[in-house]
């Protein structure tokens, strides 16, 4: 009996330390593992174990991908002229939802935060660069988030990419300032790519 206690308490405390769950709802989550069939929670398992050992970076843009590139850097009809420079992974994700944009993303794998000791030295900007030096994009659009961090983010980039032949624009601020793209709804994000501006 108390093994079994043992492990709930150790699946609450698993629960609870995902963001934005509380104790009591790391508690329901755990009952409700408790109390799905055996089949249901193994595939439950199983779906994260093969997101940590099978997805990587992609070679290209740095987007999630099974292989050595992602989806997007292979679909043949998307617009290979434009290039979308975001800060995370889901930031990407929440531009694809909306369905307005159809060019290339870059992903820079975070952002300048220097009250947090963040600076650029681990975001992709190389390969960002190198991507650029290329010449195949007309428009780098910087879509990182409207708030203090993704401004500074914004301007490292602009910098990085400074007398390459390619114009830079930011997305509109139709997106709430301080708000992080994944929590912007479609029209939102529709709104930021059709009034984006020069940088």
């Amino acid at each position: 009996m108390a093994d079994s206690r043992g492990a709930i308490a150790r699946l609450i405390e698993a629960f609870a330390d995902l963001p934005g769950i509380g104790r009591r709802t790391a508690e329901r989550l755990a009952y409700h593992v408790l109390n799905t069939p055996k089949e249901e929670a193994l595939a439950f398992a199983d779906a994260i174990r093969a997101v940590k050992e099978n997805l990587r970076p992609c070679r290209t843009c740095f987007n999630l991908a099974e292989g050595d590139e992602c989806t997007i850097c292979r679909d043949p009809r998307r617009d290979a002229s434009l290039l979308c420079v975001v800060e995370q992974v889901r930031d990407l994700l929440a531009l694809e939802q909306a369905g307005s944009y159809r060019g290339l993303y870059h992903v820079l794998q975070g952002r300048v935060a220097p009250l947090e000791g963040k600076g650029a030295d681990g975001l992709t900007l190389d390969a960002l660069a190198a991507r650029v030096a290329q010449g195949r994009f007309r428009e780098i659009i910087l879509g990182t988030t409207p708030n203090v961090e993704g401004d500074a983010t914004a301007l490292v980039v602009a910098q990085r990419l400074e007398g390459l032949p390619v114009e830079l624009t930011r997305l509109a601020r139709g997106l709430t300032v301080g708000a992080s793209l994944e929590q912007a709804n479609r029209e939102m994000l529709v709104d930021a790519f059709a009034g984006r501006r020069k940088f």
